[in-house]
């Protein structure tokens, strides 16, 4: 199974400038799992969900297809970091109460990777898959990134990250689906922290492999302009899609 990956190149951008999940997501997710003893993070980038899930499991297993990500995760006690996919996890049959990825599941073989999670989930065992998408900051620089997104970058996306656009609502999901509330990340950024986020994503760094130059730098002007006091924090938003449903 071929890897795919459009991330180990600005893996250590990525630990610095993407955002964190809500607490009360993890919250939810565990309030649901049949225990507290193991979850699995697939896909987990810098180990922001793997982390965060630390909090209410006893032990929480990390995967990324990625060494270069995974070389530099955030450090816990309580997570065990290896370099493996999510489609072929090395973990032992029903052994995790909860199963959770982070901005990822459009990048799987699915069908390999739902085999994968029946397998190792226990009965009663959580899957939970989310993603985020548009950004709100203020309506001057949310048109700036739009642009930047579907204009400057937009015939760079792979086209898995559609998927994301549309919420992952037309993907098939073999699970007993439970409703979620609403979730939304919510941090405070200055415009370095919005700039290096840019530079993360995926697109953007296939335009620069194709290019040889910094895509960001067609829209960083305008959106000083737009941002005022490059240092002054403004609130960030995005608004998280979950599905999450029951082994």
């Amino acid at each position: 199974m071929a890897f795919k990956d459009h991330f180990s190149r600005q893996a250590s951008d990525y630990a610095k400038f993407r955002p964190q999940y809500p607490r009360a997501l993890f919250q939810f997710i565990a309030a649901l799992a049949p225990n507290d003893r193991l979850a699995l993070d697939g896909a987990t980038g810098n180990g922001q969900a793997a982390v965060a899930l630390a909090e209410f499991f006893q032990k929480v297993i990390a995967l990324d297809a990625s060494a270069d990500q995974i070389a530099r995760a955030l450090p816990n006690d309580l997570v065990e970091y290896r370099v493996a996919a999510a489609e072929s996890t090395g973990l032992a049959a029903h052994s995790c109460a909860a199963l959770t990825v982070a901005q990822a599941l459009h990048w799987f073989e699915l069908d390999a990777f739902y085999a994968e999670a029946r397998r190792v989930l226990q009965p009663g065992g959580m899957l939970a898959v989310w993603a985020y998408n548009e950004l709100r900051i203020t309506p001057k620089v949310d048109a700036l990134v739009r642009r930047f997104h579907d204009d400057i970058v937009g015939p760079y996306w792979p086209v898995e990250r559609k998927m994301v656009g549309r919420g992952y609502r037309d993907l098939p999901f073999p699970f007993d689906e439970i409703e979620a509330p609403a979730f939304q990340i919510e941090v405070r950024w200055s415009l370095h922290h919005l700039l290096g986020y840019l530079r993360t994503w995926s697109a953007t760094q296939r335009f620069l492999a194709t290019q040889g130059r910094d895509p960001v730098a067609a829209v960083a002007a305008d959106l000083a302009t737009a941002w005022g006091t490059p240092a002054e924090e403004r609130p960030a938003i995005w608004p998280l899609t979950i599905r999450i449903g029951r082994a």
